[in-house]
């Protein structure tokens, strides 16, 4: 009894990490400050969740790689170490360059986190069932992270910059400090080494997982991914801005867009759940990106706000559970290469870095035409949806 309780309280400082984890996601309200604060246009606005993300590509699989080495505990370790650093760097110098910085900091620190979170909570939950109960829970905790981004943001403005929206990047070192807590917690929190009952030197190499993608289906899955990840950075991305163009919104009640997104897509992972224990993956999938279509066609050409508001919420809810459905066809369709294609999906996460494309395409054709880069990522979606299942 003494053992599992022991199990269970290291389990809560895992838990929160995935509350850090969550902060990536304030990439869409805050460039709504940051392009305000140096007078960016929606295209270089679009580099702040590319400078978040692109980090995935290069880091997923070598993270892997290193975690074997030094372990899991002391790989999440090392994420938080980067965050806090980077949190730091606006209050050091704050211009448009170590904004960028700063933020790519985070995603280097995020992509960190992401690959060695999970499995850490794997040396400290054994039982099978308690895992995939402690993993969702932790999907719940980076959900309310996500939600929160816009009251940390003003929450920042508001406590440390006397209401002041040029200082909005104090919500930087407010975030530092969360992670400064978290991993506080986690350094003092006993955890058994993974690395004392396995062979460390056991592992492929990167060139052996990037192999994979030669297979048709797995690089098929690989842009699956890819777009997953897009479609979910964007519309949080864009969410706001439309608010802001479209209807003259301030960036504080822009900021309860993004927050529709959040709420939804967390509501359409609880019910994903149970759905998919009644209904078949892949249909369901297929039912819910059909749909996402409409979703995003009414956000495209629609403009009304409450209907807007509609759509964002939406596409949160229909697109929850493309993710990990599209993770587990890639999972199936080689089974004995599971750790391998693992590090391939977390290089996909890079797929946010299409946000660019996304202001890129507000700057030269209007809202509408960076809600259509939405659209085409939703498409691809749709051809995985339909059409990989007799490749597998």
């Amino acid at each position: 009894m003494a053992n599992n309780k022991k199990f269970s309280l290291a389990a809560l400082p895992v838990l929160f990490g995935f509350f850090v984890m969550g902060f990536c996601d304030i990439v869409g309200i805050s460039s709504d400050y940051a392009a305000s604060a140096f007078d960016w246009s929606q295209t270089m606005a679009g580099l702040v969740p590319s400078a978040v993300f692109i980090w995935f590509f290069f880091l997923g699989v070598p993270i892997g790689l290193l975690m074997n080495r030094i372990g899991r505990k002391n790989t999440v370790l090392l994420s938080m170490l980067v965050t806090v650093v980077g949190m730091v760097i606006p209050l050091v110098s704050y211009t448009s360059t170590t904004t960028l910085v700063a933020y790519a900091f985070l995603g280097i620190g995020n992509a960190i986190l992401q690959v060695s979170l999970n499995p850490l909570l794997n040396n400290v939950v054994t039982d099978e069932k308690l895992l995939t109960s402690s993993l969702t829970a932790g999907q719940v905790v980076k959900a309310v992270s996500s939600f929160m981004g816009p009251f940390i943001v003003l929450a920042a403005v508001n406590w440390f910059g006397d209401g002041d929206e040029s200082k909005w990047y104090v919500c930087f070192p407010l975030m530092g400090a969360i992670t400064l807590l978290s991993g506080l917690w986690l350094l003092l929190t006993p955890i058994e080494d993974e690395r004392k009952n396995t062979d460390v030197t056991a592992g492929v190499s990167i060139g052996e997982t990037l192999a994979l993608l030669k297979n048709p289906t797995i690089l098929i899955l690989f842009f699956g991914i890819f777009f997953a990840v897009g479609t979910d950075v964007s519309t949080n991305f864009i969410s706001s801005k439309v608010m802001i163009t479209r209807f003259g919104y301030d960036k504080e009640l822009a900021g309860t867009a993004p927050q529709v997104y959040f709420v939804l897509r967390t509501i359409g992972a609880f019910f994903g759940v149970f759905a998919l224990s009644k209904i078949a993956s892949l249909k369901y999938f297929k039912i819910n990106i059909v749909a996402c279509i409409v979703a995003v066609l009414g956000l495209a050409f629609v403009e009304n706000d409450i209907v807007d508001y509609v759509c964002i919420g939406a596409i949160g809810f229909l697109c929850s559970c493309v993710f990990p459905i599209i993770y587990g066809m890639a999972l199936q369709s080689q089974p004995m290469k599971a750790n391998e294609i693992s590090g391939l999906m977390i290089m996909a996460v890079a797929g946010g870095t299409v946000s660019f494309l996304v202001g890129a395409a507000t700057d030269a054709v209007g809202i509408t035409g960076g809600v259509l880069v939405i659209l085409l990522e939703v498409l691809y979606l749709t051809y995985c949806a339909f059409f990989v299942k007799n490749k597998i």
